[in-house]
């Protein structure tokens, strides 16, 4: 183990390793090239010193295996030449590819109608990186230190080797528990009791309910309260009568939005409990459609998706959604996924078996929802052998994570000849996707049976098309062809790429219509094509995209 950290007389933790820092120049250079999204200066500065720390491992540990494979060396008249050219070539392709990064840049935000950046400040990025790779080598150092100083006083007792190799694992454990056991809880701890204070913040812009049929009213069973931030926001920016009926000119319903916040009840069981009580007390079962909405982390419900359903459906349409995490979807993701799980499937199972009790002439037509992690989420909340008697009738899932099961396994066994970004799966009779250029109904050949399952992706979107993969194995969606959204400069690089796709997956920004930010005009194509809507005319849902389109540059 010794000899992992040590050739030639030299530790390349203590004495820089040449063949680390070609290695790393390289990756510090394809780092610059464009991923899916634009990148901020910060996060690019970030994100090369990253990538610059991963090449300088990767060439330290080709050294150490060259070594210990005992493979020839070149020998010393041909070395000092080989390393002169390599060093050149590194840094003529450094300069070219800082040269040609805020042209990339500016193509993503040309393409995405951005404002275009300024100057790519290549020395402010050079210290940056810097800054991160010497962040990285100071831990290295010290898990040398650690090991190193545990491999002393063992030596004394077991061989060499042995104590090299016992002194690796019991640092590794230690850092390990030190970073995950300590660091990450610590930071988890405190994120989470930020978000949860952020949640029982009640805004004073916000109505609190007067309508009997509001959750949080003076009737509700559950209290304004109890909504959490998230939940408030999803009752009271809800579209009114009243402005339902100024749009289509006559008197139409208020639609009604049950929300439970994590705060309501003391587990999933019992929120869902909850949520089926409120939703039969306001009558939501009365309506013609029902949507099971499974919400993100923190409990937000994109307004565009839900805004967008009451208008197609005149207000007649009922909603329930129920808050599983304070933690936004990343941190969920990776921390709490179970609790996402476990609260969507209490509330679809007691939703659903109250739903199926009724009679089927008269009983709503019943949808599932969710965006990014609801998505999954909803997803996971039912067992195809419960619902194969008595089936529900669709779903719209928009912005799938890569982990979603049923997206993957679609994805993977799609028909010959579709894009890993826009599949076609058996004829789209059950499953069909779409984007921001082509429509549910071209996504298949065959008539939509019962069920359907509808998922709205755009290509650009990375917290779709990320996946731990992508450090080995260039991913299907870059393949030719593309889509329209993604730059034709990207390429795949091992590890860097890995690096870029998470970054924009964390910090990415888009506009509407781009990246992870789903816009209005597409909800509205992806419910009429669900569902069937065919009483709109193009004129009307023209009229009601303007409409939106409106609401979101005034947002």
């Amino acid at each position: 183990m010794q000899s992992l950290l040590k050739y030639q007389g030299q530790n390349p933790l203590t004495y820089p390793s040449l063949v680390g820092l070609l290695f790393g120049t390289v990756f510090f250079a394809f780092s610059l090239t464009p991923s899916l999204l634009p990148r901020p200066f910060l996060i690019q500065g970030t994100l090369s010193g990253l990538s610059f720390t991963a090449g300088y491992a990767v060439g330290v540990f080709a050294m150490w295996l060259w070594h210990y494979l005992q493979l020839p060396e070149l020998p010393k008249r041909w070395a000092l030449r080989v390393k002169q050219l390599a060093t050149s070539l590194c840094v003529l392709l450094t300069i070219s590819f800082i040269w040609q990064a805020s042209t990339w840049q500016n193509s993503i935000r040309e393409m995405m109608g951005m404002e275009l950046q300024q100057g790519h400040q290549p020395v402010l990025l050079g210290l940056m990186a810097a800054l991160v790779f010497l962040a990285a080598l100071t831990l290295a150092r010290l898990f040398n230190w650690v090991m190193h100083s545990l491999a002393v006083r063992w030596r004394r007792y077991v061989s060499n080797r042995i104590s090299y190799m016992t002194s690796f694992v019991v640092a590794l454990v230690l850092f390990w528990s030190v970073i995950d056991g300590v660091l990450v809880t610590a930071l988890l701890r405190a994120a989470d009791s930020s978000f949860q204070q952020l949640d029982a913040l009640i805004e004073d812009d916000l109505p609190k309910p007067i309508l009997s049929i509001q959750t949080g009213s003076s009737e509700s069973l559950i209290s304004w309260e109890e909504l959490g931030r998230q939940g408030r926001r999803f009752v009271a920016e809800a579209p009114t009568q009243d402005q339902l009926s100024h749009f289509f000119d006559e008197e139409v319903l208020a639609p009604i939005r049950v929300y439970v916040g994590l705060s309501s009840a003391e587990n999933s069981e019992l929120r869902a409990q909850l949520a089926l009580e409120e939703l039969k007390r306001v009558g939501g079962f009365d309506r013609s459609v029902l949507v099971i909405v499974t919400p993100t982390g923190t409990g937000w419900i994109d307004p565009n998706a839900q805004d967008s359903l009451e208008y197609l459906l005149r207000g007649d349409v009922a909603s329930v959604a129920a808050q599983y995490s304070y933690l936004n979807s990343p941190l969920t993701l990776f921390t709490q996924a179970e609790y996402g799980q476990e609260a969507a499937r209490a509330l679809f199972a007691e939703i659903y078996g109250y739903w199926r009790t009724l009679p089927r002439d008269s009983r709503p037509k019943l949808y599932l929802s969710g965006l990014s992690l609801g998505s999954m989420n909803s997803d996971l909340s039912f067992d195809l052998f419960d619902i194969i008697d008595e089936p529900f009738d669709g779903a719209l899932w928009v912005g799938p994570p890569f982990r979603n099961e049923t997206w993957r396994r679609v994805t993977a066994e799609r028909d010959d000849g579709s894009p890993a970004w826009l599949p076609t799966f058996r004829d789209g009779s059950v499953v069909r996707f779409m984007n921001q250029y082509q429509s549910l109904e071209e996504s298949g050949n065959a008539p939509w049976g019962a069920f359907r399952i509808a998922f709205l992706q755009y290509a650009s979107d990375p917290i779709v098309f990320f996946s731990p993969h992508a450090a080995w194995n260039e991913p299907n969606w870059m393949r030719d062809p593309r889509g329209p959204d993604v730059s034709p400069d990207l390429r795949w690089f091992p590890i860097v790429t890995m690096l870029q796709l998470a970054a924009d997956t964390v910090v990415g920004t888009a506009p509407k219509g781009f990246g992870h930010e789903y816009a209005a005009e597409h909800y509205i194509d992806a419910w009429l094509a669900l569902m069937e809507l065919d009483h709109w005319t193009k004129e009307d849902v023209e009229k009601l995209k303007q409409l939106f389109s409106r609401y979101e540059i005034n947002k």
